[in-house]
């Protein structure tokens, strides 16, 4: 997906779209006939308006015949009410189905963006994606209610009436469409110069929403380094910039209504002055010529209205189109055949067999990458930054597919198995937490129900975590802010760590768990660790060496290689890269202690 596809309009009318909206519209099919039903019954009740004038001024007006008279309005009374029933109908039915259409079709993007791999979120931006659930459904919910409908019963309504002009007096029929080209003219300039001033406006609030996200994440690197003014500027330029073309959208609408209305008075002089030739002619009666310019005035209106229901059609074909692109995207179990139900709790037996990783092409991040794990062993994984470690737990996990080589689990690749009984197996603490908003035991729970009061409560007393809770005023129920602001960097690690216990893995993967934590919270974590790992595969991803120590071997990853595997007193033993990184730390640990005393 690119930033272009924001700009792009498209067709107004695309067959192939449309067949694939249909699934969508297939259910409300009855409530849609109801609805065309009430259309057509609308469009000939507003036909009979002016016949039942020109019946009323010529048969019981110019006869003063009163009777005669009620009894017109009384059927031009039940035509109104008819009117309104219809159109009451068509609207809310419309709306109904508009509503419901965009119900599913939010429920089809959410739940296929659910499954897509981590690489589509790599390469698409998160307020793209938001437009798609949102702005782009919007639009076709527009299309059904105000666009499709009303443009074909719009189309319906001129061939009525251009039916009855000519039925009436085809030679003031001619006088009246004479002006349609020049109205044609009209409406075509509209519509380009309209479109293009869409186009910039969805430009321009694209960058505004961009901008927007960006200040407010950063807001704390903003006021830290004083750029409050220079972002207001430049927001200032982004504003100014979507005031203009809206402006512009403005005069343009500004002029063609106008336009439209003087055209249609102009054809209403016509009509008039022709008209009253043929009543002095005796060709044409009153009654006849006040039909007439009603029927004038009902055609004009639908056509000054097709320029903006064009636009809607254009915007919802291009919003359908981006909508079912992202529809298209594989997901992940598109990519994974699963063959093999895992029944119950895996041993936990890894290895990774010759395996190959690149993100690009062929630029190897992991290169013939071999190991084993038994189940229950306590395995720790270091290197540098961007040396393959976080790769490694990404592939086990699935969200990347092995390009060469494979990765067992209980001796069968994991391809074999379904994402979601290979991921019930293990649970993984990330180094930068993510908590959802609602409660601390929501955030612990995350929707499993068999994890009750006393199993959450037992877990967050296993990890530590308790005691802080317990200090909350609400304790498990406390609400808990977007992302876990409400809590320090520690108490969000602790969460992720009653999580992953809660949850009871076979496999626990720490991804650089306890980096970022402070020397307090890192003890109460390394308290927990042992029952947190006990009767478990564990994976360790350290930047902390200190805190591996005890683990049954270590792995070191050096730019996508294994380089040595062993226990923490051999690997120092070998002088190789361990050493020297444990070299490095325990050094930087030294001039930290005798800068703190």
């Amino acid at each position: 997906m690119s930033a272009f596809e924001e700009e792009t309009l498209g067709k107004a009318y695309d067959r192939q779209l449309i067949r694939r909206l249909l699934p969508f519209i297939r259910p409300y099919l009855p409530r849609v006939l109801l609805a065309v039903l009430a259309l057509l019954a609308a469009s000939i009740l507003q036909l009979l308006g002016p016949k039942l004038t020109q019946v009323g001024i010529d048969q019981y007006i110019q006869n003063n015949d009163l009777p005669g008279l009620k009894i017109i309005i009384f059927y031009y009374m039940l035509v109104l009410f008819g009117l309104f029933i219809s159109r009451f109908a068509q609207m809310y039915l419309m709306e109904w189905i508009g509503q419901h259409i965009m119900f599913d079709l939010r429920r089809a993007v959410f739940g296929h963006l659910q499954h897509l791999p981590l690489s589509f979120f790599n390469r698409n931006p998160v307020g793209r994606l938001m437009t798609r659930v949102t702005t782009d459904v919007e639009a076709l919910n527009e299309m059904f209610t105000s666009g499709l409908v009303a443009f074909f019963g719009d189309i319906l309504t001129l061939s009525g009436i251009i039916f009855i002009l000519f039925y009436m007096h085809w030679q003031l029929a001619l006088v009246t469409i004479s002006v349609i080209p020049l109205l044609f003219i009209v409406s075509l300039l509209f519509k380009q110069k309209v479109r293009n001033a869409f186009r910039q406006i969805r430009t321009r609030i694209a960058r505004i929403n961009a901008f927007l996200q960006e200040n407010i994440s950063g807001m704390a690197v903003v006021q830290l380094f004083n750029r409050e003014k220079k972002n207001f500027d430049r927001f200032e330029k982004l504003n100014r910039d979507h005031l203009d073309a809206f402006i512009r959208t403005i005069f343009y609408f500004a002029v063609f209504y106008p336009t439209v209305s003087f055209i249609g008075a102009f054809a209403t002089a016509l009509i008039i002055f022709y008209g009253g030739l043929k009543i002095m002619a005796g060709t044409l009666t009153f009654g006849g010529l006040v039909a007439f310019i009603q029927y004038a005035f009902m055609f004009f209106r639908p056509i000054s209205d097709l320029s903006e229901k064009y636009n809607i059609m254009q915007s919802a074909m291009a919003s359908s189109e981006r909508i079912f692109k992202l529809l298209d995207e594989k997901t992940e179990m598109d990519v994974i055949r699963p063959r093999i139900r895992i029944q119950g709790r895996v041993r936990g037996e890894i290895e990774f067999r010759n395996v190959w990783f690149a993100y690009n092409d062929e630029d190897w991040v992991l290169k013939d990458i071999s190991f084993q794990i038994a189940p229950g062993e306590k395995i720790a994984i270091v290197g540098a930054t961007g040396s393959g470690k976080t790769t490694l737990i990404n592939l086990l996990a699935g969200f990347y597919p092995v390009q060469k080589g494979e990765i067992r689990l209980d001796g069968h690749n994991i391809r074999d198995y379904s994402l979601f009984d290979l991921r019930r197996q293990m649970a993984i603490v990330l180094q930068d937490v993510f908590l959802f908003a609602g409660s601390i035991a929501e955030n612990i729970r995350l929707g499993n129900e068999a994890i009750d009061d006393e199993r959450l409560r037992r877990a967050a007393a296993d990890v530590n975590a308790l005691p802080f809770i317990e200090r909350l005023p609400e304790g498990f129920d406390t609400p808990v802010k977007e992302r876990g602001a409400s809590l320090s960097v520690g108490q969000r690690q602790l969460l992720a760590f009653a999580r992953a216990l809660a949850f009871d893995p076979a496999i626990l993967i720490l991804d650089e768990a306890t980096s970022n934590v402070d020397t307090e919270t890192e003890i109460l974590i390394q308290q927990a660790l042992e029952r947190l790992m006990r009767n478990r595969t564990s994976i360790i991803i350290a930047h902390r060496l200190s805190t591996i120590q005890n683990v049954d071997r270590i792995i070191v990853l050096h730019k996508g290689e294994i380089r040595e595997i062993g226990t923490h007193a051999e690997l120092l033993s070998l002088n190789g890269i361990y050493h020297r990184l444990y070299q490095l730390q325990f050094a930087r640990q030294e001039r930290e202690k005798k800068l703190a005393g």
